[in-house]
C-alpha cells in the first residue's frame, strides 16, 4: 500500500483487512480446513463461504466498515473467475487486490503440509506467472518493488 501511495486512512483499512481477511474460517469445519489433498466440490463450496462469513462477523464492528469490502473480495481474480461475486479488474477493491498478492506470497513462502516453502525468488516467479489472470499486474509490480526495497514486512 505504501509503495503505491495509499493515504494513511487507506493503509489503516488495509492493515485491518489484511489481519482479518480469513476470520470467516472460524465457521468452517476443522476437517475441511486441515484436509491434506484436494477438497471435494462440496468442501470447496463451503470453504469459499469464508469471505462472506467474515462479513457477517465484522460488518457491525465500529471502525471496520471500510475494511469489509477488502475482506469480502480478497479471493476475486483479476480475470473475473474468482469469488464471491466474480468481480474483475478495477471492479475489485484495490485493497483486496493487494491482499490477494500478499496472501499468495505468504502461502508460497511458508511450509504447508503438502509442500515445503518456496524461496522468495521462486514465489515471485509464480506470482508473476499469474499476473493479469489471478493478480492485478500493477499490484504485482508494486509488490515486487516493495519487496526489493524492504517495504514488505515478513
Amino acid at each position: 500500500g505504501r509503495q503505491i501511495g495509499l493515504s494513511a486512512e487507506d493503509l489503516l483499512d488495509l492493515r485491518y483487512a489484511a489481519g482479518l481477511h480469513d476470520i470467516g474460517k472460524v465457521a468452517i469445519s476443522r476437517k475441511i480446513l486441515n484436509k491434506i489433498g484436494q477438497l471435494t466440490s462440496d468442501e470447496f463450496a463451503l470453504m469459499k463461504q469464508h469471505s462472506v462469513l467474515a462479513i457477517r462477523i465484522l460488518e457491525k464492528v465500529d471502525g471496520l466498515h471500510r475494511a469489509v469490502p477488502l475482506i469480502k473480495h480478497h479471493h476475486e481474480r483479476y480475470d473475473g473467475s474468482g469469488y464471491p461475486d466474480g468481480l474483475a479488474g478495477d471492479d475489485i477493491p484495490l485493497g483486496a487486490r493487494i491482499i490477494s498478492v500478499a496472501e499468495a506470497f505468504d502461502i508460497l513462502t511458508s511450509d504447508v503440509p503438502w509442500r515445503d516453502a518456496m524461496d522468495q525468488a521462486s514465489a515471485l516467479r509464480e506470482i508473476e506467472s499469474c499476473s493479469g489472470m489471478q493478480f492485478d499486474p500493477a499490484i504485482v509490480e508494486a509488490f515486487e518493488s516493495a519487496l526489493t526495497t524492504g517495504l514488505v514486512e515478513r
